[in-house]
């Protein structure tokens, strides 16, 4: 049976024990409700590390105030399930007081690249998954943490803040899955009815799009997005939050493909807010 750590103390003493054996340590962090998309993440820490630590602790600090913390599917059983089936070692799941004691006010917080895409609508999110990560980081300690494309800004502001704050642990970008049908896994399509699910294919359908236009030599950033806007507006059940080509380090808007880009977006199939997007060399 694969250990659940509720308290810091016993993450912490699990992974001196392994460090002092002399084994290397992969950590993968989620908010739960695992799917394939996790699943890859695991996979890919149990193969280049000899333990393997899944933390399962869904983070109020980085949820708005409308948004949806207390309905964010749960599923413990089933996640440990996937970890131990996966190959991972320890699960930490903490309750929010472990992770915020009593008077917490301490926080990490990052200029430039949170302020762009998902970070003006929802401006106390990513505050939030710094706070968060660079808590876990120092409690579990790891060698090296993976994280998924998908979610491709928090991807560059992890690896961003671990460079900033000297972190010693390699962080490790892994490809998005995707269903049979393109829509990328994601714990929040269980949202979606059976209609917007159908829906929901217009965000893939809109990331292959912008792959044929700049894989054609397209340079102009305007018009992809003018083209990705008319695709996703050709769909009755969706609303665009943004779309938007940034710099792929900084994730600043530019006007003129000339370097490595992020081409982003983020799209409500009824009141279900997804994302998708495609990095571009």
């Amino acid at each position: 049976m694969i250990t659940i750590a509720t308290k810091v103390k016993e993450v912490r003493e699990q992974v001196k024990a392994w460090k002092k054996a002399g084994l290397t340590v992969g950590f993968v962090p989620t908010m739960g409700y695992l799917h394939e998309g996790h699943q890859s993440l695991i996979k890919r820490a149990v193969e280049e590390n000899d333990k393997v630590v899944v933390s399962i602790f869904v983070n109020p600090m980085q949820f708005g105030p409308t948004e949806d913390l207390d309905s964010y599917p749960r599923d413990l059983e089933k996640d440990s399930a996937l970890c131990e089936a996966t190959g991972a070692n320890l699960i930490f799941h903490p309750e929010p007081e472990e992770m915020y004691t009593d008077g917490f006010c301490s926080y990490v917080d990052m200029s430039v690249l949170t302020e762009e895409l998902c970070g003006l609508s929802r401006p106390v999110h990513f505050r939030g998954v710094c706070t968060v990560v660079s808590k876990l980081f120092h409690i579990v300690t790891p060698d090296r943490a993976y994280f998924g494309q998908k979610d491709a800004q928090q991807l560059a502001i992890i690896k961003r803040m671990v460079l900033d704050l000297n972190m010693d642990i390699e962080i490790v970008g892994c490809p998005i899955v995707r269903e049979a049908d393109g829509l990328a896994k994601s714990s929040r399509n269980t949202y979606l009815s059976p209609e917007e699910r159908k829906a929901a294919l217009i965000l893939s359908q809109t990331i292959q799009l912008a792959e044929q236009l700049l894989q054609s030599g397209e340079k102009d950033a305007a018009t992809i997005i003018s083209q990705m806007t008319k695709k996703i507006e050709s769909e009755p059940l969706a609303r665009i939050d943004y779309i938007k080509i940034v710099d792929a380090m900084t994730m600043q808007q530019i006007p003129t493909i000339d370097r490595p880009i992020l081409c982003a977006m983020a799209v409500y199939i009824g009141k279900t807010r997804l994302i998708d997007n495609t990095m571009f060399e």
